[in-house]
């Protein structure tokens, strides 16, 4: 009963989440959809909706070009239906492409050379790393990164820190020949670098010296009750005022500083599925939508600029898991392709049909796996 009543509780509380998540989940899908809205566009493809969400349409309207646009009741994504698609997965409907005019054969998707549909599919994905790489290089350049210099201020007794020979003051130059201008640039390397020697460069005093650590593995909930597995050394950060600055950055380096964000998230998301398949992570930090909306929740009240944020991180993942060879998703459909142009010929109807239906299944097994640990966090 205590888990039921602390259930109802998360619940109603997390009713407050709602416009934040319904904010950043619409502007990661709609540009997801623009992008492969707009590639279709350009190869003459015939786009019959453009919808953010699933099922019964809420609000909507018609172009002059006979596209629908329109907002559904389920937010959970959003999908852009193209001439010749069967469902909203753009599988091909052959009865329905067999009876097309000349005229309209012209504007069906699959029909197009598989060069072209390639890159319509692709253009999703693509579109989502642009739109993170957009919103942290304006963050970069407009708000500017809060930076804590990479000064040691304390040492834990017993810790690999004290182990390798850090002291209070140490300013941390590089870590394996990487600069690192501010603490957390040393978090980021130190909590995906568990049990693996680091060389570290350091500043103390008029001396420049390296220390060989190795960050030990420690395993740490977050507010929402999932647990992560992170590298520490057993360092805390200075709180002097000097140490402290807001920095703003040029857009050509705040680009270049955003596409650098990118890649990171991409290779460390890569890096827990690989951790996952080892079995050297838990597959319980795995959320969904529930989980989004408690972030999007927490971060909108720290302000707008932390939501945008979030919302870059979230508009990478959707798009890197898009990309995962999985049919149904657009890498599954990526695969076709691939084999289609190796072949000379696509695979076979029924071929195809089969591989929708184990990525539907797959799909759906993970957001059932999600939200089960999702609501398991809410008990």
């Amino acid at each position: 009963m205590d888990s039921i009543a602390g259930l109802l509780q998360s619940i109603t509380g997390f009713s407050g989440y709602i416009i934040p998540f319904l904010f950043v989940l619409s502007i990661v899908v709609f540009f997801h959809e623009l992008g492969h809205f707009l590639v279709a566009r350009y190869y003459g493809v015939k786009v019959l909706v453009f919808s953010v969400g699933f099922g019964r349409e809420l609000v909507g309207w018609t172009d002059k070009r006979g596209t629908r646009w329109k907002i559904s009741l389920i937010p959970l994504g959003g999908y852009v239906k193209f001439a010749g698609d069967e469902s909203v997965a753009s599988v091909p409907d052959h009865d329905a492409i067999d009876s097309m005019t000349e005229q309209e054969r012209e504007g069906a998707f699959h029909l197009k050379p598989v060069g072209a549909r390639a890159a319509i599919v692709a253009a999703g994905p693509i579109a989502n790393f642009l739109l993170a790489v957009v919103i942290f290089a304006v963050l970069f350049s407009a708000v500017g990164r809060s930076i804590t210099q990479p000064r040691v201020d304390g040492v834990v007794a017993e810790s690999a820190a004290e182990t390798a020979g850090f002291q209070a003051g140490d300013l941390v130059l590089e870590i394996d020949g990487k600069a690192i201008e501010s603490f957390s640039d040393m978090q980021r390397i130190v909590s995906v670098s568990a049990d693996r020697e680091l060389a570290v460069l350091v500043e103390r005093g008029s001396q420049t010296l390296t220390l060989n650590a190795t960050p030990r593995t420690r395993e740490i909930t977050d507010r929402f009750g999932g647990t992560q597995r992170i590298g520490v050394l057993g360092i805390s950060s200075s709180a002097q005022p000097d140490d402290i600055v807001v920095k703003r950055y040029d857009v050509l380096t705040a680009t270049g500083m955003a596409t650098g964000e990118v890649y990171f998230i991409i290779e460390r998301t890569l890096s827990y599925i690989w951790g996952l398949i080892a079995g050297r992570e838990n597959a319980d930090q795995l959320g969904g939508p529930i989980r989004i909306a408690q972030v999007s929740g927490e971060v909108a009240t720290i302000g707008f600029g932390a939501l945008m944020q979030l919302a870059a991180v979230l508009s990478v993942s959707i798009g890197l898991l898009n990309l995962f060879p999985i049919p149904l998703l657009d890498g599954g459909h990526l695969v076709y392709y691939a084999i289609e142009a190796v072949r000379g010929r696509p695979l076979s109807e029924r071929t195809q049909a089969i591989g929708f239906r184990i990525g539907l299944a797959i799909v759906v097994m993970l957001m059932v796996f999600a939200t089960w640990n999702d609501l398991s966090r809410l008990m």
